[in-house]
């Protein structure tokens, strides 16, 4: 089993290269860990306290950042390292100031391991999520190093819980102690007897919750928006903008659109302007301006980093992936107290369930579905509010995730 993970890692690896020179995100994969064990022993100190955070890509920082930051103020003594698997997290990540230093993940091998480790020394070591990387967390706990997986989500079907998957269950051991979202993955790893856990709930509502707080005023959403009803598409595919944009061409005055997509690059976003029937008026971010913008029907965002503060202007939220993989983030929209709405592909997402049980979401299989939805909505003002509301104290209700996990840690 483990030469099978070692044959799918060097694979991997040379996928990514081979596609390298034809795919942006390949590239910067390769690219970011060209020469990565110089450029971390040159930075990084193996005599200080380090406290090493992992996170796959953006949605897991995002998961992690409120312990990241709770630990720092709690620890200062500490330095913070933070590494990313995907280029989707680091680029967008790279300059983040509330760590020391920040890296991609070295490959996943016996020897990177050893020798990463070496570097970092680290004191505690947290991942998050769902990253395993066998080598580097066999390595952490030979080391007798504090592992701990934050937020942790475990499923039925993963490698496991499958009569074939001993070694990765022995992996686990290696771990300090599991966070875990829910009483299922608890249950889940006692069954193959690994006791060492503690159901904290999800760090992302602590998150959510805060931006929603401390939510930065965007001056050209506030003019776009003005008095009238705003519907954000969030994180979407063409699936997503397909529905949405063929209940908009049909009811074009009965609200403005905010559409962020999943993939920003011009052809894309090329692809989504002509969808747009002939008399409305759509503009890119990237060119908008004080004077533009209220002319504006739809509003296209083709930069990275704004969406989770524009849910604040929406009064209806659409959430992309449902027609895919799985839906994306949310949890942003739900805090600003917006309706939130998604595609069949849900049910991996405790707080999709959540909310379409307390009436704070709805999810659609098709445009009929959509139209439906809309229908009773947009033209119910009292609806939209309590439907939102309910959104709202779902997040507000299952903040302090953070507060559990820190509390229990104990570090010198």
């Amino acid at each position: 089993m483990l030469l099978f993970y070692r044959f799918v890692i060097a694979g991997y690896y040379f996928l990514i290269l081979l596609s390298s020179p034809f795919n942006q995100k390949a590239k910067l994969w390769i690219r970011g860990r060209k020469n990565i064990f110089n450029r971390i022993k040159a930075s990084v100190n193996p005599n200080d306290k380090t406290a090493w955070f992992h996170c796959a890509s953006l949605g897991e920082f995002e998961q992690g950042r409120p312990l990241i930051e709770a630990f720092r103020e709690k620890y200062p003594g500490h330095k913070i390292l933070l590494t990313f698997y995907s280029p989707s997290g680091y680029e967008v990540r790279k300059n983040y100031e509330k760590a020391d230093y920040i890296f991609y993940l070295p490959l996943d091998t016996p020897v990177n391991a050893k020798r990463f480790l070496n570097i970092v020394n680290p004191e505690i070591v947290f991942f998050i999520k769902y990253e395993f990387w066998y080598y580097l967390i066999k390595e952490t706990g030979k080391r007798g190093i504090p592992l701990y997986l934050v937020s942790g989500i475990f499923r039925e079907k993963q490698l496991f819980f499958k009569w074939y998957g001993k070694p990765f269950r022995l992996m686990l051991e290696n771990f300090t102690h599991f966070f875990v979202q829910n009483k299922t993955s608890e249950k889940l790893l006692k069954s193959v007897g690994i006791n060492n856990t503690t159901i904290t709930g999800d760090t992302r509502f602590d998150r959510v919750f805060s931006i929603a707080q401390q939510s930065k005023i965007l001056p050209l959403a506030e003019r776009f928006k003005q008095n009238n009803r705003v519907l954000i598409l969030g994180s979407s595919w063409q699936p997503d903008e397909e529905i949405v944009l063929t209940y908009y061409n049909q009811n074009k005055n009965l609200f403005k659109l905010i559409i962020a997509p999943h993939e920003i690059e011009n052809e894309n976003i090329n692809r989504i302007i002509k969808s747009v029937l002939p008399g409305k008026k759509v503009l890119k971010y990237s060119e908008a301006n004080e004077s533009n913008i209220e002319l504006a029907d739809i509003l296209i965002i083709d930069s990275i980093g704004l969406l989770s503060s524009l849910y604040k202007y929406g009064d209806i939220a659409y959430i992309g992936g449902g027609f895919g993989k799985g839906i994306h983030n949310i949890l942003e929209a739900a805090t600003f107290g917006l309706p939130v709405v998604f595609g069949p592909n849900y049910k991996k997402f405790q707080e999709a369930v959540d909310l379409i049980e307390q009436g704070g979401a709805f999810t659609i299989s098709d445009y009929t579905d959509f139209k439906n939805i809309l229908d009773n909505t947009l033209s119910n003002p009292e609806k939209l509010k309590r439907t939102g509301k309910v959104s709202s104290d779902y997040v507000e209700y299952n903040k302090g995730a953070t507060f559990k996990i820190l509390n229990t840690l104990r570090i010198a």
